[in-house]
């Protein structure tokens, strides 16, 4: 199936109806989305992947008596091109484990909404995001401090401007601009504006 060209399709996939609809209502309004499929099991979701090749499946990780891990195995064999990333609102799955199953990442239901929505458009960017032991971690990894600088960044600010608006060295403001490079695997400042916004974190 050739897919949608433009805006991300992505899949749901819980059988709990609430959080169903209001994770649906919640991506299908996000712009960058151009369509939400609904599916409630595994042979659904299975069949929606393959007709439609989703960018993204968001898959509960406990469907009834379904294991989301073994669902994601299912729906990367039938369709390779969508990325899975698994969710859930009780039980944890360690990142080795979800990646193992082909997983993009894994993200508790008690997110913010923002920031499961973020997490959607990081794994459909073709990046993984996984919870930390510290609790959330932002899109691509990135440290307080370097959001902070990638917004600077972002208005055009140059390092010692930088250095100046946050009462840092200028050499630290490099270490930290070379760290959110490679974080976000781009070469320059351009890419990383064009990345950052991409991953809807500007």
């Amino acid at each position: 199936m050739t897919r949608e060209v433009g805006r991300t399709v992505v899949l749901l996939v819980d059988d709990h109806e609430v959080v169903h609809w209001g994770l649906r209502a919640l991506l299908s309004g996000q712009p960058w989305v151009s369509r939400c499929l609904s599916a409630h099991n595994g042979q659904e979701a299975v069949e929606l992947a393959s007709r439609y090749a989703p960018h993204v499946a968001l898959v509960d990780l406990f469907l009834g008596t379904e294991s989301g891990a073994e669902l994601c195995e299912r729906l990367r064999a039938a369709e390779p091109r969508t990325k899975v990333l698994l969710l859930s609102g009780s039980g944890r799955i360690s990142a080795a484990a979800a990646r193992a199953a082909g997983a993009s990442g894994f993200v508790p239901k008690d997110w913010p909404a923002a920031d499961v929505c973020r997490a959607v458009r990081t794994v459909a960017a073709g990046r993984t995001v996984f919870e930390g032991a510290a609790g959330p971690t932002t899109p691509a990894g990135l440290s307080p401090r370097e959001r902070e600088i990638l917004g600077l960044i972002a208005t055009g600010a140059t390092n010692p401007e930088i250095a100046g608006t946050l009462h840092l060295s200028p050499h630290t403001v490099k270490e930290h601009t070379s760290s959110l490079y490679r974080k976000l695997e781009v070469r320059n400042r351009a890419e990383a504006v064009r990345t950052a916004d991409q991953l809807g974190l500007l």
